[in-house]
């Protein structure tokens, strides 16, 4: 079933979340490979976004392509890219106290910034499976110091096989009860890292489509950033969860199956 809320005749350009709409649990959605191969034969403009900051592109492109998703790193966009990119642009070449993996990491050393313990301008959190007690109260004293704090996503869990994963929301929550101070969150939802997104494939809202399976992030988002916006149910939303909202997408279908 298709709902369909008005043309898309006009959209040249595409914006299109990972997991949920392409992938799930190490295997490509059915019609996302399809889909893709049409994007580049056509040499549509597109990026493939994930709030995921633990993998480098390079990194989530071969895990995709063992899936069956042949996805070129250079179009894929992930939230610890997001995040430098913003940081580039407020205070270039600055330094920061990084609590993160090699996603965020690589991110962070491309622009140029310096990693320190010494009076840092900012203190970075990304998703890590890693951390420790001391790199967790090292950066409540940068943040009550005066550190600006940043995070690049929400997400309070993660999947996994096993069950949830703690993801970045979760210890921003635990250093925002330590030092009083809110992250500014730099991914989804925040709609600049559309923003960023279609700056580098020289995209326009006006002509721009974001696809994407959550109502929470991907849909609201891409309304915030004047985005034509497509919800697929091949992730989390059900007609349940999308009645929850007081605003809907531009259109709703059941997969990406339905745009080839």
């Amino acid at each position: 079933m298709v709902v369909l809320m008005r043309e898309r005749t006009e959209i040249i350009s595409w914006l299109t979340d990972m997991d949920g709409v392409l992938w799930h649990e190490g295997k490509a959605i059915p019609g996302a490979p399809e889909l893709i191969k049409k994007w580049l034969e056509a040499e549509t403009k597109f990026l493939v976004l994930t709030n995921n900051s633990i993998y480098t592109p390079h990194d989530l492109s071969i895990r995709l392509k063992s899936g069956g998703l042949d996805v070129p790193e250079s179009l894929i966009y992930t939230s610890a890219m997001a995040t430098a990119d913003f940081l580039n642009h407020q205070s270039p070449k600055s330094t920061a106290y990084v609590i993160g993996e090699n996603g965020l990491i690589t991110a962070m050393h491309e622009i140029g910034y310096v990693f320190t313990e010494s009076k840092p301008e900012y203190v970075v959190l990304g998703e890590t499976r890693n951390l420790s007690f001391d790199s967790l109260t090292k950066a409540a004293r940068f943040i009550n110091a005066g550190s600006k704090f940043i995070a690049t996503n929400p997400d309070a869990t993660g999947p996994s096989k096993d069950g949830v994963l703690l993801a970045t929301g979760s210890v921003a929550a635990l250093l925002t009860r330590a030092t009083g101070k809110d992250p500014y969150i730099v991914g989804k939802p925040n709609p600049m890292m559309f923003r960023s997104a279609m700056r580098k494939i020289g995209a326009h809202s006006e002509t721009t489509a974001m696809i994407g399976d959550r109502m929470d992030t991907d849909v609201v988002a891409g309304i915030e950033a004047g985005l034509h916006t497509i919800l697929v149910r091949t992730g989390i939303s059900d007609d349940a969860e999308i009645a929850k909202y007081p605003f809907r997408p531009t259109e709703i279908m059941d997969s990406v199956a339905n745009l080839l």
